[in-house]
């Protein structure tokens, strides 16, 4: 009898898979143990310390920028979640129809277009905005982002939905329910770990998101990876380490959170 076929069972996949990973790692390794080098010096190491981290925490760019970027990923992530969430049910809860493969392709567009693209056409838009409105505060900012993040939200959602049996809206249906109390009592508790899984997707991406935020933003506003940008430009020194090394710890205790809050919702 032939044996199922399994890619780790390939010559070569072991190795591969580990240069694979030490490429991917490696250089995050050397940059959180940069983050503790005492010196100014980004290739040689002399001696641990927490100089770069203290400066990084008493430096009020960084402290503005980490507050502006916070607050832009947290509305623009919840944005996001609600319209993706609405889009995965309208797409998700129906049967087929002309025109339900344009919305798919609509609605997954901004994860194949350029981002470059999309933060010129943003760009022009906004540009015209605050022409005719005068207005240049973080509203364009969080526009965009929600725009962008929607469909990163959407996708983690529809898999949710799709793989959900429908026996108990079936059933609440044929108990008199409204669409908002099958929605309410039956679909959303059983959709709430696909919702966790966008909303968390959307804010990370709009967190770290460069390229459409030095488009779209305006003087003085400034977000934590712009800020890193605009640094490395000028001067180059291990507190730009400090500040991913957070980056990179923020980031796995969120991954860490919806791992135990999905668990134990299951």
């Amino acid at each position: 009898m032939a044996k199922a076929f399994s890619v780790r069972r390939q010559r070569g996949f072991t190795t591969i898979a580990m240069i694979t990973f030490a490429a991917l790692y490696m250089p995050i390794f050397v940059l959180v143990i940069f983050a503790f080098n005492s010196a100014s010096s980004l290739s040689h190491f002399e001696g641990v310390s927490l100089r770069w981290f203290h400066e990084a925490a008493q430096n009020q760019q960084v402290i503005d920028a980490t507050v502006l970027s916070f607050k832009v990923a947290s509305i623009a992530a919840v944005i996001s979640t609600v319209v993706a969430t609405m889009a995965a049910l309208a797409t998700t809860r129906t049967g087929p129809y002309p025109g339900l493969m344009f919305k798919y392709g609509l609605l997954n567009a901004p994860l194949m277009i350029p981002e470059i693209v999309t933060a010129v056409a943003l760009l022009i838009v906004f540009s015209q905005i605050k022409g005719w409105t005068g207005y240049t505060g973080i509203g364009y900012l969080v526009l965009a982002h929600s725009a962008f993040c929607v469909p990163f939200a959407y996708l983690p959602i529809r898999a949710r939905l799709e793989s959900m049996d429908l026996t108990l809206e079936t059933a609440a249906a044929d108990l008199y329910a409204t669409r908002w109390n099958t929605f309410r009592f039956v679909t959303l508790p059983l959709l709430w770990p696909g919702i966790l899984a966008g909303l968390m997707l959307a804010f990370v991406i709009s967190l770290d998101d460069v390229v459409i935020t030095e488009f779209v933003k305006s003087a003085g506003q400034d977000t934590l990876p712009t800020y890193m940008l605009g640094q490395l430009r000028r001067s180059i020194t291990p507190e730009v380490n400090a500040i991913s090394a957070v980056f990179l710890l923020f980031s796995v205790l969120i991954v860490t959170l919806f791992f135990f809050a999905s668990k134990k919702r299951n």
